[in-house]
């Protein structure tokens, strides 16, 4: 399928937390392993400029170490990025961030979430966070509502606008609402991985929340990126619409609801585009049907 004339906006939008954001965003995840920030900082502004407004990010997304385990050279941290290619950011720009891990370890304590708080602050170099989500273990993590507490109070003084989770159950989302607004949640998930999260996204779209998956494209292979991994359903959809067969599993994705928000990844700027274009492909019910 063509993808030099599709932007982002294709896709659809999203209300999440009283922004306006188009539902192909981008995960930027992957931008620190290469010691040249200058190819992550044309990818991002390729992204704004395909129109691309929500941007998911983290503190602990760091190289050298950090998520992806790869690197070299001085540390790169995916937020100084953002900032360096972003900054002053489009006015419809939401930055979506986590807290919870840590180069450190696992933040438990009110005063070690408010120390991550000010670190995507600083990083980021903005005096407030629109969208903080909560990483947690997944159903081994026990009650979030001493640390969502933490973050509402956060949110109460004016330096978090919105909040959400991350790695979460239905029981977390339940817990978490009951202490405040809960806008989105961000849990792996894919047309075959992480399928048990089929009832969460059903319930968060019920409760108008927005469901944000990551490794959507990953699937097993996670940090480690995409890989060649086949599935003769999702093959034949692709040569129908002579697409790629990570275009239909983004497709599929936003077809799950119109409150699902794609967040793929990339370091390069043809697969940035090639995401990006796949806002506009519309799957028939007999090829859901097929893709299962």
């Amino acid at each position: 399928m063509p993808t030099d004339k599709i932007d982002a906006a294709a896709a659809g939008t999203w209300t999440l937390g009283g922004h306006t954001v188009r539902r192909l965003g981008f995960g930027s995840m992957r931008l620190t392993a290469d010691p040249d920030p200058a190819p992550a900082v044309q990818v991002l502004r390729r992204a704004v400029e395909l129109g691309v407004n929500h941007i998911d990010t983290a503190a602990f997304y760091v190289s050298p170490g950090g998520t992806l385990g790869v690197g070299t050279g001085a540390k790169r941290y995916a937020t100084e990025l953002i900032r360096a290619a972003l900054r002053p950011y489009p006015e419809d720009l939401l930055l979506a961030t986590k807290v919870g891990p840590s180069e450190q370890g696992w933040a438990r304590s009110a005063a070690q979430l408010r120390e991550q708080v000010e670190e995507n602050l600083r990083r980021l170099g903005r005096d407030h966070l629109d969208l903080v989500n909560l990483r947690l273990r997944g159903p081994e993590h026990g009650s979030c509502a001493e640390q969502f507490a933490a973050l509402a109070a956060l949110r109460e003084r004016g330096l978090i606008r919105h909040l959400g989770l991350s790695a979460a159950t239905l029981a977390h989302v339940d817990e978490a609402q009951a202490i405040a607004p809960v806008v989105c949640v961000q849990n792996s998930y894919g047309l075959d991985y992480r399928r048990g999260h089929d009832e969460l996204v059903r319930a968060c779209g019920e409760r108008g929340i927005a469901f944000v998956p990551f490794f959507t494209l990953a699937g097993d292979a996670r940090e480690q990126g995409a890989g060649a991994e086949t599935n003769a359903a999702v093959d034949a959809v692709a040569a129908a619409h002579g697409a790629t067969s990570q275009q239909v599993r983004l497709a599929w994705a936003l077809h799950q609801g119109r409150h699902v928000l794609v967040i793929p990844g990339t370091s390069s700027v043809a697969h940035l585009r090639d995401n990006v274009a796949a806002a506009a492909l519309v799957l028939t019910p007999a090829q859901l049907a097929t893709l299962g």
